[in-house]
């Protein structure tokens, strides 16, 4: 394969024109084009990035990978096709919206020895806080993850939409997924539910997640309690507060991968693809957050 990847945006949104962004700016990447069902509005983003609007089986054709930044419940469906295609994919998170969907993706993943990064980014965060390095497991994470109403995201629960973001988290921190789960979610405003609340068990340690996008104000943050100390982690305002012994980086929101988490995320990816180095975030484990949120929104245990 060539040293510049040619990569293929799936969306014009709001989103996809921050991916498109990283692409044009990415000194290995050729962007290669923008699929999106109104054809008007990929037009229109194409024009700022000097590259054309397409179908997205003519995308696929001239591209070596993809980035599906469309709407939530479509990712499934397009990485598939994708991944027949012969094509790498960078998936904006949730992996799909549909356990099928995320465990077909991983077993094609696989099958055609493919490329696939999920986008939670928020993994960076950890990184350049120095947690990802802590072998030892806390006693006990809580998370919260409210944002004011916005229709994006709607086409989906705000359990697969926010609170997957702190699923993946726990995965990280816990090196894999919840051996038991616990959830209940609900509609306000949305056809989809717009609060959810949960308890994933990993073995003896519980995590306590909630989200709510029809709050009053906007509040990320998660708190971990370890056996020296707690770590107080503000997504928001990117900042902590950390009484254990763990050399922790306070200043976590200068690092680079913190301040640009998408564009480290996407040269992540085009290293992965090209160098072979790990991805930021398996099919695996996005297929972990993915049953876990459908758990949660069905209620089931």
């Amino acid at each position: 394969m060539s040293e510049r990847l040619k990569i293929g945006l799936v969306g014009a949104g709001v989103f996809a024109g921050y991916h498109a962004n990283k692409l044009s700016a990415h000194p290995r990447v050729t962007f290669t084009g923008i699929a999106d069902m109104d054809a008007k509005r990929a037009t229109a983003l194409g024009r700022v990035h000097g590259v054309s609007a397409m179908t997205l089986v003519k995308l696929l054709e001239v591209s070596d990978a993809i980035v599906i930044a469309s709407a939530a419940s479509a990712h499934g469906a397009i990485a598939i096709q994708a991944l027949q295609a012969g094509c790498h994919c960078l998936i904006e998170k949730p992996l799909s919206t549909s356990s099928n969907y995320a465990r077909d993706i991983v077993i094609l993943t696989n099958k055609r020895r493919l490329t696939v990064q999920v986008g939670h980014q928020e993994r960076l965060v950890l990184r350049a806080i120095g947690l990802d390095a802590v072998q030892e497991k806390p006693l006990k994470i809580e998370a919260v993850r409210n944002a004011p109403y916005s229709v994006r995201g709607t086409d989906t629960s705000v359990t697969m939409d926010l609170m997957s973001h702190d699923i993946d988290l726990c995965t990280a921190i816990m090196s894999g997924a919840a051996t038991a789960i616990k959830g209940e979610s609900a509609c306000v405003r949305s056809k989809t539910a717009d609060m959810a609340y949960a308890i994933l068990r990993y073995g003896d340690m519980a995590a306590r997640l909630s989200a709510n996008r029809v709050a009053d104000k906007s509040e990320r943050w998660m708190k971990l309690t370890y056996p020296s100390g707690i770590v107080n982690i503000d997504f928001n305002t990117k900042t902590l507060t950390n009484s254990t012994v763990f050399a922790l980086n306070e200043n976590f929101g200068n690092d680079e991968i913190a301040k640009d988490s998408l564009g480290a995320a996407t040269d992540i990816f085009v290293r992965a693809v090209l160098d072979r180095t790990p991805v930021l975030v398996s099919a695996e484990d996005g297929a972990i957050a993915v049953s876990t949120a459908q758990l949660i929104d069905s209620g089931e245990i």
